[in-house]
């Protein structure tokens, strides 16, 4: 039976829905697959972290229980500082053996570590496991903060916690406070250290992977940087937006 709408309405409906399903967050690939670096280092996976705009990318060697990392994030401040760590003790920040990068007064990127025992309390030092190769990028604003630690043998999973502030007292060399309000005080979660379509990192507080959170984690088979190769969350959605396309199309053909 004809429909009694124009031909031209039932058309620009019908293109309207495809363009909506083919822009759909579902079909949208993870930010850190595009993320490179200079030293052209590639990484088994890679999480888009749900807060604080930033990133990590990751591999996990079982046969020396090391977990190689590189941690990307913006300073909210010209002069501030950004922070990823591991809490071998409990989920959120006291305890966190923290890497945290900022720029020296002559401007020149650095890293230091931390041993933030409580929240009153941030000693640097040596941390409560071993880190090596630690070095830091900076360019437009944004820290990429390089390392390798020694993770418990047999581990699946680490807490790990991640934090921007600031800016770092001139006198001390301390960083100052971040902000405790908003996503400073959510941006923690466990690590799952073997990655898959469906784990990447998860906020212990709401429960949620980042698949429902707003971000995405990628597992690259070949062992890159998940630019080429990687298994997406949300890759079979984009197989069900294409059958849903063809039945588009099919309409503007049965109009």
């Amino acid at each position: 039976m004809a429909s009694s709408l124009p031909l031209s309405l039932l058309q620009i409906a019908c293109i309207s829905l495809l363009c909506a399903l083919l822009i759909s967050p579902a079909a949208q690939a993870a930010t850190c697959t595009s993320q490179t670096f200079k030293n052209n280092k590639l990484y088994s996976n890679c999480t888009d972290l749900p807060v604080l705009g930033s990133y990590l990318h990751w591999t996990y060697d079982p046969s020396n229980s090391s977990l190689s990392v590189v941690f990307v994030a913006a300073a909210p401040k010209p002069d501030g500082w950004v922070a990823w760590a591991i809490n071998p003790t409990s989920e959120k920040m006291a305890g966190a053996q923290t890497l945290l990068a900022h720029k020296t007064t002559d401007g020149t990127p650095t890293v230091k570590t931390y041993n933030i025992s409580t929240y009153t309390s941030i000693v640097p030092g040596k941390l409560s496991f071993d880190v090596w190769d630690v070095s830091v990028e900076f360019s437009n604003g944004t820290y990429k903060i390089f390392a390798t630690v020694k993770v418990p043998k047999n581990a699946e999973s680490v807490n790990q916690v991640w934090q921007v502030g600031p800016g770092v007292d001139k006198t001390t060399g301390f960083p100052q406070k971040h902000e405790f309000v908003g996503s400073n005080l959510v941006s923690f979660g466990t690590l799952h250290l073997v990655a898959n379509a469906t784990t990447g990192t998860t906020n212990s507080t709401t429960g949620t992977t980042n698949s429902t959170t707003g971000g995405a984690s990628t597992t690259n088979t070949t062992g890159g940087s998940g630019s080429g190769g990687a298994l997406r969350i949300g890759s079979a959605g984009n197989m069900g937006l294409f059958s849903i396309s063809l039945l588009v199309l099919g309409a503007l053909i049965v109009f």
